[in-house]
């Protein structure tokens, strides 16, 4: 992640009171992993990895490889956005997670019969009451730590 990334992460970890780990990749060009870098300690451990979307799944699924290399006893996705074109679903379906987790912010009905790994969570009452907020001049921030639902 960047230094942004790094922050979130750190910020995150402390809410739940867990240790986390990294993985920093590095590219040759746009859409193409390099290398990647695991900084922490996964060993024994269950991983979850986050990430803001997933096309391809060729990063999360080496980065899955990368974490079951390290020791991690079971390994879960959670990605906000889905979405899942050409061999993504046959990496997933051929991969060492236990489950990937999206939001519904694009269809995955689809997906989902292609894919028993895949979970989803619907996140559409938490859209609708940010925009019923926001056209009240409510605050949006006030969801980050307080689901209406």
């Amino acid at each position: 992640p960047d230094a942004g990334g790094a922050k979130r992460v750190t910020a995150i970890a402390d809410r739940l009171n867990v240790e986390f780990a990294l993985i920093h990749k590095e590219r040759k060009r746009a859409n193409e992993v390099d290398r990647m870098v695991l900084v922490g300690d996964t060993k024994d451990k269950v991983a979850i990895l986050v990430d803001d979307m997933a096309d391809t799944c060729g990063t999360i699924c080496l980065a899955a490889d990368k974490l079951l290399e390290a020791g991690a006893t079971k390994i879960y996705a959670i990605l906000t956005h889905g979405i899942f074109s050409g061999p993504a679903l046959q990496r997933i379906n051929n991969s060492s997670f236990e489950a990937v987790v999206v939001t519904n912010t694009m269809p995955q009905e689809h997906h989902m019969k292609e894919c028993d790994k895949l979970r989803v969570i619907d996140v559409s009452m938490m859209f609708a009451e940010a925009v019923r907020r926001t056209h009240n001049g409510e605050s949006v921030s006030y969801l980050f730590s307080n689901v209406p639902y």
